[in-house]
């Protein structure tokens, strides 16, 4: 089955609209068009991945009609959409982060709806609270859309799933060789030591707060009873999981805590983006760590200007990635964001599997998604 689709980028203004299959849409105020046959279920676009039998995007790049989201990072899910589409395990973040008052349509994994001519249903990414892959079927084809994923144990989200299909998107954030995980509670292990050497002085670990420290705070809360005092921006998300039943250490708020609180001896949970700020004044003569995939390369840490790392990633390591491209069985793989080219090379001369780069997408490991 073929259908003609054309496709005219025009002023700021105008709204993605269907006519028949005709879309129109705006692009950085510039005019194109495009007319091609379509043959498969999606497209890349100026906005993204695009599916024209069903008018919708997936991590759309700009403000689109219908938007399905793979998770609530701020890389995949954008403001100013007038629909959305995403997991019910997303929704308490997606509304912080996107507004109370957005339009969305919650899905559990698996269930299917049919949306214009396709059939979509959303499967377990195992990257945070709510991640998902989206299946796409239209035009006698599959494609599945991984969004950011990984093959590791984490007691905050539902593990990853492999989707059969013919095409299958997927990320490449860590794919060297050289990217190797070990399992959280080992880290979390390693943590725990280190804050404990030093009873002297506070104990700061920056992580995002999304997915990375609910994940740390999950294992942490395994091994002491002791108290985590958290950034507020960590906090504020700790309550959607907990609200999802998720068991994690217990925390307290940095900000609650009274003028002149000693912090020797406790451990301190923040977003990068409060490393070296003004917020940090507080703590007297602290001891930094940061835990990221990132850690793994020798010099990071201390280009970074962190006193210890900890190698810990909510993406798949170079195993995992090659892992689950085989067990999706597509013919034909597309590789965005991180060594795109990498994992693309590898897959069609070591597997004979049809691998082209799409670029960078999504940020990934460079945004809030670490």
């Amino acid at each position: 089955m073929r259908y003609n689709v054309c496709i005219v980028v025009h002023d700021h203004n105008s709204t993605l609209v269907q006519r028949g299959f005709n879309a129109h849409f705006t692009h950085g105020g510039q005019t194109a068009r495009m007319t091609q046959a379509v043959t498969e279920p999606l497209a890349l676009t100026a906005r993204g991945l695009y599916c024209a039998v069903g008018n919708f995007f997936i991590d759309p790049l700009e403000p689109v009609d219908l938007a399905i989201l793979t998770h609530a990072h701020a890389d995949h899910a954008r403001r100013g959409s007038r629909r959305y589409i995403a997991t019910r395990q997303s929704e308490r973040i997606l509304r912080l982060r996107l507004g109370e008052d957005i339009d969305l349509q919650t899905l559990e994994y698996g269930e299917q709806i049919t949306v214009g001519d396709a059939k979509v249903s959303l499967h377990p990414a195992g990257h945070v609270l709510g991640s998902a892959q989206v299946r796409v079927e239209a035009l006698g084809r599959v494609w599945v859309v991984s969004g950011d994923y990984k093959r590791d144990d984490d007691p905050t989200c539902v593990p990853f799933e492999p989707v059969r299909c013919d095409v299958f998107v997927t990320e490449a954030t860590f794919a060297l060789p050289l990217y190797r995980w070990q399992p959280t509670s080992s880290i979390a292990a390693e943590l725990l030591e280190w804050w404990k050497r030093a009873p002297e002085r506070p104990s700061l670990v920056f992580g995002y707060a999304f997915g990375k420290a609910q994940r740390l705070l999950a294992e942490i809360g395994k091994l002491t009873d002791e108290p985590v005092y958290v950034h507020g921006s960590v906090e504020r998300l700790n309550d959607a999981y907990r609200l999802e039943g998720i068991a994690l250490a217990r925390t307290e708020g940095v900000a609650e805590q009274p003028k002149g609180f000693d912090w020797r001896g406790k451990l301190v949970m923040a977003p990068p983006s409060a490393h070296r700020s003004a917020w940090m004044r507080k703590f007297k003569d602290p001891q930094t760590a940061f835990a990221s995939g990132w850690m793994a390369v020798r010099g990071n840490r201390r280009r970074r200007g962190y006193e210890r790392g900890f190698v810990l990633s909510d993406h798949a390591d170079w195993q995992g990635l090659i892992q689950t491209v085989l067990e999706t069985g597509a013919s034909r793989v597309l590789v965005t964001h991180g060594q795109s080219d990498v994992l693309a090379r590898y897959l069609e001369e070591t597997h004979g599997i049809r691998a082209e780069p799409l670029g960078n997408l999504y940020d990934g490991e460079s945004g809030d998604g670490l």
